[in-house]
């Protein structure tokens, strides 16, 4: 049975602007996240920021204006480890979008169509089935509150990701 990288991912922090490598260890390792940046894995962790805030909602993303990380300490406490692990992974592929000058937030797409949440999602459920997960916990971890179950099945068969025949929506991730 796989299971996530030997990594370390901080369960309790503190509201502040740190360095990714000073929280988030071993992912400079991580065959997934050298396949989003190279030669320069190391480089670009080093150097990246990611600034932890508090609120029980949401749970990490990209900043616009810079292309930081912005992690939830709540969700970092609360969450599940392996979707952490993922969400971590996403939200990398939107870093090195943000450094090619990729427009994150695009508008003119929906969530479901947007190319770089497309491309996100292609490399984070990659790495979801390498890490053994099945295509119900895959389809589970797309579920979140910001999108309907319509959503989510469209976002699903995009991805490829076998739909299961029924499926609730209180079954979204929590935090």
């Amino acid at each position: 049975m796989k299971s996530i990288p030997n990594i370390e991912i901080p369960r309790s922090v503190i509201v502040a602007l740190r360095r990714f490598t000073d929280h988030f260890k071993g992912f400079e390792k991580v065959e997934a996240v050298r396949r989003i940046f190279g030669d320069k894995t190391e480089e670009v962790l080093r150097n990246l920021k990611v600034e932890f805030f508090s609120s029980r909602w949401g749970y990490m993303g990209v900043s616009e204006e810079d292309g930081h990380l912005i992690v939830s300490t709540h969700y970092l406490k609360h969450g599940n480890a392996k979707e952490i692990y993922l969400d971590l992974i996403h939200e990398l592929i939107h870093v090195k979008q943000f450094m090619d000058g990729e427009e994150l937030f695009d508008d003119s797409f929906e969530y479901v169509d947007r190319p770089t949440e497309i491309e996100a999602y292609r490399h984070t459920i990659q790495e979801a089935r390498r890490i053994g997960m099945s295509e119900m916990e895959i389809y589970n971890y797309l579920k979140v509150y910001w999108m309907s179950d319509s959503e989510v099945a469209k976002l699903a068969e995009k991805l490829g990701v076998n739909l299961p025949a029924k499926i609730s929506s209180s079954q979204c991730r929590e935090v």
